[in-house]
């Protein structure tokens, strides 16, 4: 009995091994495809003023590259970005640069702060990509 019960939990482990192993390398595809599309992005984001500072692969279960930009305030007013995301509208990955620095922007100003220099926006592609917008030098990061 208890050989048929170790026999069973072996099976079991097998199985979940494998499709633990199957569900890694999907998400790797993914991850890659998702990073290859974001290589056209960045040219881009280039061209509206946002200059390519870092740039970094990451390489493990969840591949990641991760991108910092740095660009300057008077190069995004508020009409400035409108105009990019009415050129972008098919783009998403654009319009959630863009609209996440708009948003920043609107932030910022509801607390009267400065603008200190420089607009940097630092983006980290993996399965869930994320965009980060910092209005001066973060001391933190």
């Amino acid at each position: 009995m208890i050989d048929k019960i170790k026999k069973t939990l072996q099976e079991a482990s097998e199985i979940i091994k494998d499709q633990a192993s199957n569900l890694g390398e999907n998400a790797k595809e993914r991850s890659y495809k998702l990073i290859e599309e974001w290589l056209t992005i960045f040219p881009k984001l280039e061209i509206y003023g946002l200059e390519i500072t870092s740039f970094a692969l990451g390489v493990g279960l969840n591949p990641s590259l991760e991108v910092e930009l740095k660009g300057d305030h008077k190069s995004f007013t508020k009409e400035k970005i409108k105009e990019i995301l009415d050129e972008n509208v098919s783009s998403p990955a654009l319009s959630s640069v863009f609209n996440t620095i708009s948003t920043t922007y609107n932030l910022h100003r509801r607390i009267y702060a400065t603008l200190k220099d420089p607009l940097i926006v630092k983006i980290k592609i993996r399965l869930s990509p994320e965009i980060k917008v910092f209005i001066g030098e973060p001391i933190i990061i």
